[in-house]
């Protein structure tokens, strides 16, 4: 039997407990067994169905909500037991979070908020590997890298790697070659997904950072650089979703 599978029998099981013991009513019973479990708090309505679906709960985007707002739907999420995560957090956001959920941890480069209610179960066989062209680019890998990992996956960082000094990547290209799908964030000319992409026999997710001066044009250069790619097997995210590419990657390494 699957994890997902187990995951989802067990959520099924707590369902009809619930019911049995009269805490649900059969109209709310249905429902949540029919995967429409929403929470309206008004300014937001919480998708609680999407870990059945998806595999993993909501993902709340913090950015344009006040801290009110987000720490509000971080609780929400995290008192149904899942693990959460939280993109786009700065520091008075996460420490709104601590005084609700005291063991969330801030990943400060990511700029990401975490609450682990429940390990997740990591095949240390398999990876991910997270690359950069440079170091300025290691936010937008850290947001990929971290969604990775709290979705489950063991993740391989290689760091400022980029083609202004190519000899640095051929350095670490065994570990490259290994992983099961890669993750290349860069800026600038967004040459290095290109790079990587005509090395490695596995697929490459490129991430065009905004790192770069005035014809970078915030990242649109390294976006239509890597949009161009004439290397077979490279997909391409928008610019600095470090998020998005964590998630698919996370999705491609537990294929079987």
């Amino acid at each position: 039997m699957s994890e997902e599978m187990s995951r989802e029998l067990k959520d099924i099981s707590f369902i009809l407990r619930q019911y049995k013991a009269g805490r649900l009513s059969h109209e709310e019973a249905v429902r949540e067994l029919n995967g429409g479990c929403i929470e309206d708090l008004g300014f937001a309505r919480i998708d609680h169905a999407r870990v059945k679906r998806q595999g993993f709960p909501e993902v709340v985007y913090c950015e344009g909500k006040s801290v009110e707002q987000a720490a509000a739907i971080v609780k929400s999420l995290a008192a149904r037991g899942g693990n959460v995560l939280a993109s786009r957090a700065g520091a008075e956001f996460f420490a709104e979070i601590k005084k609700i959920l005291p063991h969330a941890f801030y990943n400060e480069q990511a700029r990401m908020v975490v609450v682990i209610n429940e390990k997740p179960v990591v095949d240390k066989k398999r990876y991910i590997a997270v690359i950069t062209a440079g170091t300025s680019d290691v936010p937008v890998a850290e947001e990929a890298a971290l969604t990775a990992e709290v979705m489950g996956n063991k993740v391989e960082r290689v760091f400022d790697v980029g083609v202004a000094g190519i000899h640095r990547l051929f350095a670490s290209l065994d570990l490259i070659r290994k992983a099961n799908v890669c993750v290349v964030a860069a800026g600038m000319e967004g040459a290095l997904a290109s790079v990587v992409g005509g090395l490695v026999d596995k697929p490459v997710i490129a991430v065009p950072t905004s790192v770069g001066y005035g014809a970078n044009f915030g990242g649109l250069s390294a976006l239509l650089a890597m949009l161009n790619s004439c290397a077979a097997g490279v997909g391409v995210v928008n610019i600095d979703n470090g998020f998005g590419a964590g998630r698919l990657a996370a999705l491609i390494n537990k294929m079987r």
